[in-house]
């Protein structure tokens, strides 16, 4: 009986820890650690830049950078207005 409740609760914990992890995987932080061991894409789930710092001089040969996903983000294109002959276009705040 106590093995069964000890193993449902270790169950509970794994999923909750799995679904936090999916949930921060969504986000893209903006700040990143890179070198080190770290591999091409970093370790990116810093909100400030002062917490990337403290990450980085922890290990050796990394550094802190802005996240490329965040830095080089497309924004939606703007859409245009123009009066009825499609004239005197401007950009649709």
């Amino acid at each position: 009986m106590m093995e069964g409740r000890m193993r449902l609760a270790l169950f509970v914990v794994f999923m909750l820890v799995g679904l936090s992890s999916a949930a921060n995987a969504e986000r893209d932080y903006p700040w990143c650690v890179f070198g080190g061991q770290l591999g091409y894409s970093g370790d990116c789930m810093y909100v400030t830049r002062e917490q990337c710092l403290a990450s980085a001089s922890g290990r050796s040969n990394t550094y802190c950078d802005i996240n490329p996903r965040v830095r080089f983000r497309q924004e939606a294109p703007r859409r245009m207005t123009c009066d009825s002959q499609g004239r005197r276009c401007a950009p649709k705040p």
